[in-house]
C-alpha cells in the first residue's frame, strides 16, 4: 500500500511540476486555438463549395463571381468624345434640329424621305473625301442593340449611367453584339450609306439620349457628363418658370346668319312662290277681260 501511495504521489508531482512550466499552458492555449481556427476554415470552406455548387445547378452566379459588378471606387468622369477615330479628317454635315434656331438653319436639319421631311435628332458626320471610316464610341458602356434596320443600316445603341444612351445608325458594319462592355473610343463598326439619308453619303448618324429624349451633341463635346444632367436641369427649371397660359379666355361671339333669308324672314323659295302666285292670279284676272 505504501508503494502505491509513494508511486501516486510521484506521477502527481511530476505532472505538477511539467503544468509549472512557463511554456505549458501558451502552449496548450495555442494548439487549441489553432484547432479551433481549423475547424472554422474547413466549415466555410464546406460550406461555400455547397452554395458554389446548389447555384451553379440552378444557372445563377454566386456572390464571389459578381465582384465584377461592383462599383469602382473612384473612377474618372469621362468626357464626351467624338465617334470617330479621326476626328480631325471628319465634318458635321447635318445639324440637330433646334427649334431655336433660323429658317435657314432648320431647314438645313431637315431629312427627306419617302417625300417627307424629318427633323434630325442628331448630327451626321462624313470625311471631306467621302470614304468610310472608323465609328468609335463615344462613352464607355454596355452594347444594348446591334442590329441591321433596312432603312438606317446597322445600328448600334450603348447604354451608360443615369438614364443616358448614345445611339450610332448607317453603319456598313459592326464589331460588337448585344451585351459586350464598351470603353471609350473603342472602334464598334464602320460609316456607310442608308437610305434614310443618302444625301449624306458615308457616314455615321449620332445620337445622345437623357431618358428618352434626344439631345444635340455638339452642345456636349468635350465636357464631363455630368454637364448633361445639369443641362437637363436647368431646362426643366426654365420651363417651370414659364408662365401657363390664361384659362379664362372670352370667346368671341359669332352672330348668326340666316343665309337665303330675305327682310320679312322668309326663304328665297318662299318670296319666288309667293311672285309667281301673284303673277298666277294677274294672268287669270287678265284673261277674264274682255
Amino acid at each position: 500500500m505504501k508503494e502505491e501511495e509513494k508511486n501516486r504521489t510521484s506521477k502527481i508531482t511530476k505532472l505538477q511540476k511539467f503544468f509549472r512550466r512557463r511554456w505549458v499552458f501558451p502552449a496548450i492555449y495555442l494548439i487549441s486555438a489553432v484547432v479551433v481556427l481549423t475547424a472554422v476554415l474547413w466549415y466555410q470552406s464546406a460550406s461555400n463549395h455547397d452554395v458554389k455548387d446548389k447555384l451553379a445547378q440552378d444557372g445563377k452566379k454566386s456572390a464571389y463571381d459578381n465582384r465584377d459588378d461592383a462599383v469602382e471606387v473612384g473612377k474618372p468622369v469621362e468626357n464626351v468624345a467624338m465617334p470617330v477615330v479621326d476626328s480631325e479628317n471628319v465634318s458635321v454635315v447635318k445639324k440637330f434640329f433646334e427649334t431655336n434656331a433660323s429658317k435657314e438653319e432648320k431647314e438645313a436639319a431637315l431629312v427627306n424621305y419617302d417625300n417627307t421631311y424629318s427633323m434630325s435628332k442628331g448630327i451626321d458626320l462624313a470625311e471631306k473625301d467621302g470614304k468610310t471610316f472608323d465609328v468609335s464610341a463615344s462613352l464607355s458602356g454596355t452594347v444594348i442593340k446591334a442590329a441591321k434596320d433596312p432603312v438606317l443600316g446597322y445600328v448600334v445603341e450603348i447604354e451608360h449611367e443615369d438614364g443616358l444612351s448614345t445611339v450610332y445608325q448607317s453603319l456598313s458594319e459592326v464589331s460588337v453584339k448585344q451585351g459586350d462592355k464598351i470603353e471609350q473610343n473603342q472602334v464598334i463598326g464602320k460609316a456607310g450609306k442608308n437610305l434614310y439619308n443618302e444625301e449624306s453619303g458615308n457616314h455615321v448618324h449620332f445620337e445622345i439620349r437623357k431618358d428618352g429624349v434626344a439631345l444635340n451633341p455638339l452642345n456636349f463635346m468635350d465636357k464631363p457628363v455630368s454637364t448633361i444632367e445639369k443641362a437637363m436641369e436647368k431646362q426643366a427649371s426654365e420651363q417651370a418658370k414659364e408662365p401657363a397660359p390664361p384659362s379664362d379666355v372670352e370667346k368671341p361671339k359669332t352672330e348668326d346668319k340666316q343665309d337665303g333669308t330675305g327682310t320679312n324672314g322668309k326663304t328665297k323659295t318662299e318670296d319666288s312662290s309667293d311672285d309667281s302666285g301673284a303673277q298666277d292670279k294677274g294672268q287669270t284676272k287678265d284673261s277674264k277681260q274682255p
